[in-house]
């Protein structure tokens, strides 16, 4: 059983900048495909950013496009997620996910992290 573990979130003003890591209890496989998702109050979890643990494109969702930027350390299996210019509209509960399929369905992801929550004031 794959365990995922979020850190980074905090209480930022708006325009400010976070860094969220992931740690990845054992190595993701060579095709596996690694996500963040986020969750406001009252609010269903949508799709942030996703990457090929091996390469590729990332995909981002369009609300973040530009300020959003997923990255990742093979060699200690942690993924980044660089959140800059933040807003109030960004705060949420912030989940890495790993699964095996290109996509921003949430459904298709098996493993998830426990949440760290990001909290952007104007």
């Amino acid at each position: 059983q794959v365990q995922l573990e979020e850190s980074g979130g905090g209480s930022v003003q708006a325009g400010d900048s976070l860094k969220l890591s992931c740690t990845f209890s054992t190595r993701p496989f060579s095709r596996s495909v690694e996500a963040w998702f986020r969750q406001a109050p009252g609010k269903e979890r949508e799709f942030v950013a996703l990457v090929r643990w091996h390469g590729g494109s990332a995909l981002y969702a369009d609300s973040v496009k530009g300020r959003f930027t997923i990255s990742k350390d093979n060699p200690s299996n942690i993924l980044y997620l660089q959140m800059n210019n933040l807003q109030p509209e960004d705060t949420a509960v912030y989940y890495c996910a790993g699964g095996s399929q290109y996509t921003s369905d949430r459904s298709a992801y098996e493993y998830w992290g426990q949440g760290t929550q990001v909290t952007v004031a104007s």
